[in-house]
């Protein structure tokens, strides 16, 4: 077996699906919903963390609600094209992206542009200080596009699991 890969039965798949949809659950409530034992539950979950498998627990907020409490909300999605993209500059551009808050998510892809970005900031004053830092202020971003999102149909953090 090769050494990167990692064994996994049924009952490490079900509670990573689990974990998935409420990760805030007791271990007690998490055992009993996967008939195990909660000692069990519990070492399966410290093993699958051990294995990297469970990046990080966090509170997913609710965008239009926080919006609505805050008085505003902007999310956008970003692409991004570079006139250079040796790996050197490449990395240059996702480290200044990925140091700002407001950029919740960064994407290398291929084909097309070289970057996408998932924004949220306050309002659009934000948006703009935002986007003269990180596009306007690099002499090596060519083209930004930027789509604002108008209404989220779905929204989910899942990865399928199935073997």
């Amino acid at each position: 077996m090769d050494k990167n890969s990692i064994a996994l039965d049924a009952t490490d798949l079900e509670l990573l699906q689990a974990l998935q949809q409420d990760a805030g659950r007791s271990n007690q409530a998490l055992a009993q919903a996967l008939h195990l034992t909660p000692p069990t539950c519990l070492r399966r979950v410290k093993r699958l963390q051990s294995l990297g498998l469970i990046e990080r627990q966090v509170a997913i907020l609710n965008s239009e609600r926080l919006a609505v409490a805050l008085g505003h909300g902007l999310q956008a999605v970003v692409e991004v094209s570079l006139d250079r993209q040796d790996s050197a500059a490449l990395l240059q551009f996702e480290i200044k992206a990925i140091a700002e808050s407001a950029v919740q998510q960064c994407w290398r892809v291929s084909p097309g542009p070289d970057f996408i970005l998932i924004v949220a900031t306050q309002d659009m004053p934000a948006y703009l200080s935002l986007s003269q830092k990180l596009f306007t202020q690099d002499s090596n971003v060519r083209n930004v596009k930027t789509f604002f999102c108008v209404k989220r149909a779905k929204f989910t953090t899942d990865i399928p699991i199935s073997r």
